[in-house]
């Protein structure tokens, strides 16, 4: 129970790494709000996991419903002891000179302006209680980028940096910033970042891990657990690469 009596927002909650991290911190004893933008999966996962979630709907680009979920995170559970950005989106493998500017833009918005548009409410409240623990989900990519993903991949660079700048900032108000570097892993965005799903295709992704696996929701959930409980109470600025040695 390394996380008994906290309150956590895990956006992007509903499915994936964000999935993962939610049944961790339940099992830990933690009160989450699952923040996603499929409402009708959050649900689905809040009931299963009974009365300690909370499923909102939410488009975590969007500053008004960033507002809307702290206030509502603050009526329900009383204030916001974790917050975990995990929200992303990705594209599919091409030329950098090819992506459409729309799709770039959806790109930082939900990858990067997520981050700024939580920090602005999160952060007052931490301070407030004292402290509190922030944690980013960034990218293999962000460190050792693969071709042909040079936007995503710019996109976790920008949120390792910022954990790094968060936490130094942060640092002097007990708040403590850490980021996961997790590699491609059994999620929806795998086949988005693979191009085509097939033996070819994943036996060239699982050559370049030295484990020779893919990562999890599981993984994910318990190294999430980890830096966010008082066990990591003095780390900080880390960006924890949960990559099977991928960036060995």
């Amino acid at each position: 129970m390394k996380l008994h009596g906290k309150v956590a927002i895990v956006t992007g909650g509903a499915s994936g790494f964000g999935a993962g991290i939610v049944r961790r911190f339940v099992a830990e004893g933690a009160r989450v709000v699952i923040a996603d933008r499929n409402g009708s999966a959050a649900q689905a996962l809040a009931a299963e996991l009974g009365s300690a979630c909370l499923a909102l709907p939410v488009d975590i680009s969007d500053a008004a419903e960033v507002q809307a979920l702290f206030t509502e995170t603050v009526v329900a559970f009383r204030g916001v002891d974790i917050l975990v950005n995990n929200a992303g989106i990705g594209h599919t493998p091409q030329p950098l000179e090819t992506l459409p500017q729309d799709d770039f833009d959806r790109l930082f918005a939900v990858n990067v302006r997520s981050i700024y548009l939580t920090a602005r409410h999160a952060v007052p409240l931490m301070k407030a209680a004292g402290g509190g623990a922030i944690l980013n989900i960034a990218s293999t990519g962000g460190v050792s980028p693969r071709p042909n993903l040079t936007w995503y991949n710019a996109s976790k660079g920008w949120v390792i940096t910022a954990t790094r700048a968060m936490a130094v900032e942060l640092a002097p108000s007990q708040i403590r910033v850490n980021a996961l570097n997790p590699v491609a892993g059994e999620t929806p965005l795998l086949k988005t970042f693979m191009g085509d799903d097939t033996p070819e295709v994943r036996a060239k992704f699982l050559a370049s891990i030295p484990l020779g696996r893919f990562s999890t929701p599981a993984d994910m959930g318990a190294a999430a657990a980890f830096l966010c409980s008082d066990d990591a109470s003095m780390i900080t600025g880390v960006a924890l690469e949960v990559d099977g040695g991928r960036c060995i």
